[in-house]
């Protein structure tokens, strides 16, 4: 179990870099879509410099980024889960960078950015939890889930929705939470048995989110900053983290290797880890854990402190070969096979 309190210690304050005027950045975005909007816009107003954002989930991004490495058409790639940021600079698609505001960020998101010889940097930590829809559940008389083992209710069949972990960060978290929880075999074992309960696996980790304030599922597995954003904003909802423990994101940004803008690149990537970008979540009701000691954190986060983590290892489930080769198991084992 990993313990938050330790790494929340003070850190030294920098000031803010100069403003970069006159020039263009490149953005490939993976988080909401009102983040990267509302964090194109404050850009563009605090340096002059011109965002072109492109919102896509992160298995999405990377596949592009991978595709374009002859001829990069971005500068940077901001937000989703840590593993697919790592496989890509594991393969030479990023360049490193360490930004000034390093010394700024809470020890966990230092020792991330080191582990990772700085070829990324972390910006947010999520928990990975289960969310279902209190009025669709009464509607069908099925109890609440409060473990991952209650998944496996046969009265849950195809009422459950997840992202496709080959193209969310979302999913792949899932993916490896339950392998490192439950070892590898037993681990495929869970996900075959849960599969006759998903009525289907979407492009993004956000989808089953709305889904679920939709009424449209009972249940389904994302991060719970993302489910409370929709519970704040009045949806039916619960989440909880289940109790046999969970894992979590650290979600990223990177500096794409040969972008045509670097240092208005690297000029975003130190925007993405102040208060001014960070602070954009409380705004939005978006309750993630910011990586800036500066930043506000929201009231209605969920309290790490309380939720029983797994030692969850995110430089193993992000090496190239060990993504890839789950993601391969689980589209031929798992999501492919008749339910």
């Amino acid at each position: 179990m990993m313990h938050f309190a330790r790494l929340l210690a003070p850190a030294v304050v920098i000031a803010t870099a100069s403003p970069v005027w006159g020039q263009e950045v490149t953005v490939y975005c993976s988080i909401l879509e009102e983040q990267c909007r509302e964090g194109s816009a404050l850009f563009e107003k605090m340096t002059g410099t011109k965002v072109t954002m492109v919102r896509k989930s992160t298995g999405e991004v990377y596949a592009q980024i991978r595709a374009e490495a002859a001829n990069p058409k971005a500068d940077v790639w901001w937000g989703g889960p840590g593993e697919a940021h790592l496989q890509a600079a594991g393969e030479n698609l990023l360049t490193p960078y360490q930004s000034p505001r390093m010394a700024e960020l809470y020890p966990w998101a230092q020792t991330y950015a080191k582990n990772a010889q700085f070829g990324t940097n972390g910006i947010y930590l999520g928990v990975l939890g289960i969310g279902y829809n209190t009025d669709v559940l009464k509607k069908r008389n099925l109890p609440e889930p409060k473990c991952w083992a209650d998944l496996l209710d046969p009265r849950y069949r195809d009422e459950i929705q997840i992202a496709d972990p080959s193209s969310s960060g979302t999913a792949y978290v899932f993916l490896a939470t339950t392998v490192q929880r439950l070892g590898e075999e037993k681990g495929f074992e869970y996900l075959k048995a849960m599969h006759k309960n998903v009525n289907q696996y979407t492009k993004s980790g956000i989808a089953p989110i709305k889904a679920l304030a939709l009424g449209e599922t009972a249940i389904g597995i994302g991060f719970m900053h993302d489910m409370l954003t929709q519970i704040l904003d009045g949806a039916p909802m619960k989440t909880i983290a289940p109790c046999e423990g969970t894992g979590y994101e650290t979600g990223s940004v990177s500096l794409i290797k040969g972008g045509r803008n670097p240092e208005a690149g690297k000029k975003f990537i130190d925007f993405t880890l102040s208060p001014d970008a960070q602070n954009i979540n409380v705004k939005l009701k978006i309750n993630s854990l910011p990586s800036n000691t500066q930043s506000t954190v929201s009231p209605d986060a969920p309290k790490f402190a309380d939720i029983k983590l797994i030692d969850y290892d995110t430089a193993k489930y992000g090496q190239p070969a060990e993504r890839t080769r789950l993601l391969g198991r689980f589209e031929k084992e798992v999501k492919t096979q008749p339910r």
